[in-house]
C-alpha cells in the first residue's frame, strides 16, 4: 500500500514537472507573438456619429453599432455586483486568471475533447475581445491566458472592467452597458432597477438566447439565477431578492432618443462630414452641434407641414390609399397596420365601419376610433387642381369599409386627411451671420429624401424683383422714381420670338413710382427697369449677391424672375436686405467634437456689422459689403409696404411693423414664394410639385407659401420686441406728389411722405393742374 502511494506520488511529481516544462516551452513559444497590452489604454470604441441642434437636442444618429461609452466612476456598484455573479464573482480577487475555473476547462477538454464553459475570467474575456479570434482551440486559450495574466499587471481592475463593459454585444445593435439600457428600457444604466441590472448582465453570456425582448422566458430564467448568485454573495439581502425576482419584464426596443426633427439637416451633415472623414465618420465618435434652434425648427415642420396638408385638403381628396378585405382576423389586419408607416402628424387608419355621418376606424397598436362627420366633411372627390367633385352628404360618398385612409389630430379631433402630392421648403437664416436656424426640404424626410431647400433649383419669379430695385437704387432711382406700366412687345431670339409680358390682372397702369410697383408686383415696370439700367449691371449686383452668374438669363425675363435659384440662395440674397447690405455665407455647422470632447471645428462666420471695424480677432471677420445702407434701408422699407398695402397683406395678422417681404408666383403657378425677414431673421417659404406643373389658378405665393412664412414668423418673433429700421446718416424724408414722384406743392391734400437718399431729393415741385397720362400705345424693341 505505502509502495502504490510512493508510486503516486512520484508520478504526480512526474506530470506536474511535465506540465510545468510544457507550460514553459508554451509560455517562450507564445510570449513573442502576445499583442502589446498597453495599447489598451488608448483603445477607441467604435462609436456612432451623433448629430445636435444648437441647444443640444439629438437630431439623428449614424453607425451601425449603438454605443456610448461610460467610465467606471459612471458604472452603478449594483451593475458591478451583478455582472461579477454572473461573469466571474472572483473577479477582484485574483490575478487574471481563475484556477478552479480553468481546471473545469481542463477536464471537460480532456473528457470530451472540447473546451465548454472555457473558464474565462472577465479580464480573460477583454483579452480575446480585443486581441484574439473566438476559435475554441488550445493554443488560443493559452495565448488568452497569458494575455489575461499581462493585462492584469498593465492595468487595474476598474480600467479592465471599464473596457469590458464599454466592449461587449449586447444584442439589437447596442454595444456596450448604457447603449443597451438606452435599447431595453430607453434610459441610462443609472435609472435602472435591480431587476434590470441583472437582466442586462445577463446578456453577454448569450444576447440572442437570453434576450428579454424575442426571448423573454429564457431571459427571465437567466436573471432570476443571476440574483440567486447575487444574494448567495451577500449582494442583496432576503426583500431586495424577492423584490427583484417578482419584477414583470419590462423590455421593449427603444430607437435612438432623437429629440428634433431635421432629418434634411442631418443629411446635410452627414454628406459633408463623409467628403473628410469617410467611413471612420461612422465609427469614431464625432459629436456634431449644428446652428439649427430646436424651438424654429420644431415650429418650420409644423408650418411646411400644415401648409402643405391646407393646400391638398383645398384641392379635393384622392381617396383611400388601398383598400383592404376586414374578413380577415383584426390580429391579422392589426399586424399589416402596424407596418404601414406614418408620415409626421398623419396616421395610418383603416376604415371597419361606415355610418351616415361617422366611420368606426382602426387605428395602430390595437386603438379603435371614431371619426365624426365635421372631421371630413371637407372631402369633395379631388378633380384637378382646378375642380373639386360634389359636396359629400354622407360619410359613405367619401369612405368605404376597408378603406386605408389617413388622419390627423386637428384642435383636439380626428381629422380625415392625405398625403400631400405638392411639396414645400421653408429655411430661415440669421441675417447677420447666415448662420442656419432652421430648414425643412420637403413634406416628410422618410416620405421623400429630396432637399428642395438646397437641391431644388426654380424660378423665384416676382420674389426676385427686390433685387433688381436694389440695383436701380444703387445706379440713382428712388422709390419716388416713375416708369411706366403699360404694354410692351419685344423680339429677342432668346426668347423666341416676340414676348409680350403682362400683368398678373392683364390691366395696364400708367406712370407708376417704384415703390408702388414694387409692392403691387407689377411686371412691365420691372421689365422697363432693368432695362433702363443694363441687365449686365444687373447681373453684376446679382452675383455679389451669392447667385450664379450662369443660371441668370441674360435677357429681360430675369426681370420677372426667370433665374435659376434654390430656397436657399434666395433667402441668402435677402438677408442682405435685412443687415444693412452685407453678403454672409449659410452655414450650419457650428462645431465638432471628437468621441472625448476635444474641439476639432469651431465655425467662424464672418458677420454683418455697420458699425465694426476690421480686427484680428476671428470672431470679428466681416461680411463683405455688398449694397450701400442707404439702398438696404430703403429696399427694407419699400418691401414693408408689400405686407401694409400689398401683395403680402396677410402677414398684417402678424401686428408688427418692423417685418418686410416679397410675394412670388411663376408662370402659370407653377412655384409659389415668400421671403420675409426682420433684423432678426430671414425666412423662405417654397410651395410646388416636384415635377413642375401648376398649382392651380387661385394658388399664388400670397396664398400657398405665405402662410407657412406667417405660421413660422408667428412662433419665432413671440415675445421678441418689434426693431424697425431706423434711417441711416444720408436718408431724408420728403413730402411728394403721389401721381408725379415730384416734391408736393404748398398745401396739397393727397400729399405722401417718401424716403430718398439726400443726393436723390426731387428739385422740382408738382404743379396744381398737372395730370398724369396712362400710355396705352405698345411699344415694339
Amino acid at each position: 500500500m505505502f509502495s502504490l502511494f510512493k508510486l503516486l506520488f512520484k508520478l504526480g511529481i512526474f506530470c506536474f514537472l511535465i506540465g510545468l516544462i510544457s507550460a514553459a516551452g508554451a509560455y517562450y513559444y507564445f510570449s513573442p507573438q502576445l499583442p502589446n497590452v498597453e495599447t489598451l489604454r488608448d483603445i477607441r470604441f467604435q462609436t456612432p456619429l451623433r448629430i445636435y441642434s444648437q441647444d443640444q437636442k439629438l437630431i439623428a444618429e449614424f453607425g451601425e453599432k449603438r454605443r456610448t461609452p461610460i467610465t467606471f466612476e459612471e458604472i452603478p456598484p449594483q451593475f458591478t455586483q451583478a455582472l461579477t455573479a454572473a461573469e466571474d464573482s472572483r473577479f477582484f480577487d485574483h490575478h487574471g486568471i481563475d484556477i478552479k475555473g480553468l481546471f473545469r476547462a481542463a477536464f471537460q477538454l480532456a473528457t470530451t475533447g472540447h473546451i465548454q464553459s472555457g473558464g474565462s475570467t472577465i479580464t480573460m474575456q477583454v483579452a480575446k475581445n480585443f486581441f484574439l479570434t473566438r476559435e475554441r482551440t488550445f493554443s488560443r486559450k493559452f495565448m488568452e491566458i497569458l494575455l489575461a495574466l499581462r493585462i492584469e499587471q498593465e492595468l487595474s481592475k476598474e480600467e479592465i472592467l471599464e473596457l469590458y463593459i464599454n466592449k461587449i454585444y449586447l444584442g439589437h445593435r447596442s454595444y456596450g452597458i448604457q447603449a443597451a439600457a438606452n435599447v431595453y428600457y430607453g434610459t441610462d444604466i443609472k435609472n435602472l432597477s435591480l431587476a434590470q441590472h441583472a437582466m442586462i448582465a445577463g446578456l453577454p453570456k448569450a444576447p440572442s438566447a437570453y434576450n428579454p425582448i424575442t426571448n423573454s422566458d429564457r431571459a427571465i430564467e437567466r436573471r432570476n439565477w443571476i440574483l440567486r448568485r447575487m444574494h448567495s454573495l451577500s449582494f442583496i439581502n432576503d426583500q431586495q431578492l424577492e423584490n427583484a425576482t417578482n419584477e414583470p419584464v419590462s423590455a421593449k426596443y427603444h430607437t435612438s432618443d432623437i429629440e428634433l426633427r431635421a432629418f434634411y439637416v442631418a443629411e446635410m451633415v452627414r454628406q459633408q462630414l463623409y467628403e473628410q472623414y469617410g467611413e471612420s465618420l461612422y465609427t469614431d465618435g464625432y459629436v456634431v452641434y449644428t446652428t439649427l434652434q430646436s424651438n424654429l425648427q420644431t415650429t418650420a415642420n409644423d408650418a411646411v407641414s400644415n401648409g402643405l396638408i391646407a393646400y391638398s385638403e383645398r384641392h379635393g381628396y384622392f381617396g383611400a390609399e388601398d383598400n383592404w378585405d376586414t374578413t380577415e382576423p383584426q390580429e391579422t389586419l392589426q399586424k399589416r397596420l402596424n407596418k404601414i408607416i406614418s408620415y409626421g402628424v398623419l396616421k395610418p387608419a383603416l376604415v371597419l365601419n361606415v355610418s351616415e355621418k361617422g366611420a368606426e376606424l382602426l387605428l395602430k397598436n390595437n386603438q379603435t376610433t371614431t371619426l365624426e362627420w365635421e372631421g371630413m366633411s371637407w372631402a369633395k372627390p379631388y378633380k384637378s387642381v382646378n375642380r373639386t367633385g360634389k359636396t359629400p352628404k354622407a360619410a359613405t360618398d367619401i369612405l368605404k369599409i376597408g378603406d386605408l385612409i389617413r388622419v390627423r389630430e386637428k384642435e383636439g379631433k380626428l381629422h380625415l386627411s392625405q398625403i400631400p402630392k405638392v411639396q414645400g421648403s421653408l429655411v430661415a437664416l440669421n441675417p447677420k451671420t447666415g448662420a442656419i436656424l432652421s430648414l425643412v426640404g420637403g413634406f416628410n424626410f422618410t416620405h421623400n429624401k429630396f432637399n428642395r431647400s438646397t437641391q431644388a433649383v426654380r424660378q423665384p419669379g416676382s420674389n426676385f424683383k427686390p433685387f433688381i430695385y436694389a440695383a436701380a437704387l444703387n445706379k440713382g432711382y428712388s422709390p419716388a422714381s416713375l416708369i411706366n406700366d403699360a404694354p410692351i412687345v419685344f423680339h429677342d431670339t432668346s426668347l423666341e420670338g416676340n414676348w409680350r409680358p403682362q400683368n398678373s390682372s392683364r390691366k395696364f397702369y400708367g406712370p407708376t413710382r417704384l415703390r408702388q410697383a414694387l409692392y403691387k408686383s407689377r411686371n412691365l415696370v420691372s421689365i422697363r427697369l432693368l432695362r433702363a439700367i443694363g441687365i449686365p449691371t444687373a447681373q453684376d449686383y446679382l452675383e455679389l449677391a451669392g447667385f450664379d452668374r450662369s443660371k441668370l438669363p441674360s435677357n429681360l425675363s430675369l426681370s420677372l424672375g426667370s433665374a435659376d435659384v434654390t430656397p436657399l440662395t434666395l433667402a441668402t440674397g435677402y438677408a442682405a436686405f435685412a443687415n444693412g447690405g452685407f453678403k454672409v455665407e449659410p452655414f450650419f455647422i457650428e462645431r465638432i467634437e471628437d468621441a472625448f470632447g476635444k474641439s476639432l471645428f469651431t465655425a467662424q462666420p464672418k458677420i454683418a456689422c455697420n458699425t465694426c471695424v476690421d480686427t484680428e480677432n476671428p470672431q470679428q471677420q466681416l461680411a463683405p459689403k455688398i449694397y450701400d445702407e442707404k439702398v438696404t434701408f430703403l429696399i427694407y422699407n419699400m418691401l414693408q409696404d408689400v405686407i401694409r398695402r400689398g401683395t403680402g397683406r396677410k402677414a398684417l395678422v402678424l401686428d408688427r411693423r418692423d417685418i418686410a417681404g416679397k410675394t412670388g408666383t411663376t408662370n402659370d403657378q407653377k412655384d409659389a414664394w415668400f421671403s420675409g425677414f426682420n433684423q432678426e431673421y430671414i425666412a423662405t417659404a417654397w410651395v410646388g410639385f416636384d415635377q413642375p406643373k401648376t398649382l392651380g389658378r387661385r394658388e399664388f405665393g400670397g396664398t400657398a407659401a405665405l402662410p407657412i412664412w406667417i405660421d413660422f414668423m408667428r412662433e419665432a418673433l413671440k415675445g421678441t420686441p418689434e426693431n424697425p429700421p431706423t434711417p441711416p446718416e444720408g436718408i431724408v424724408s420728403v413730402k411728394i406728389d403721389p401721381k408725379s414722384g415730384k416734391r408736393a406743392y404748398p398745401g396739397q391734400s393727397d400729399a405722401i411722405y417718401e424716403f430718398f437718399r439726400k443726393e436723390n431729393v426731387p428739385a422740382n415741385y408738382a404743379a396744381p393742374s398737372s395730370i398724369q397720362r396712362t400710355n396705352s400705345t405698345e411699344e415694339l424693341f
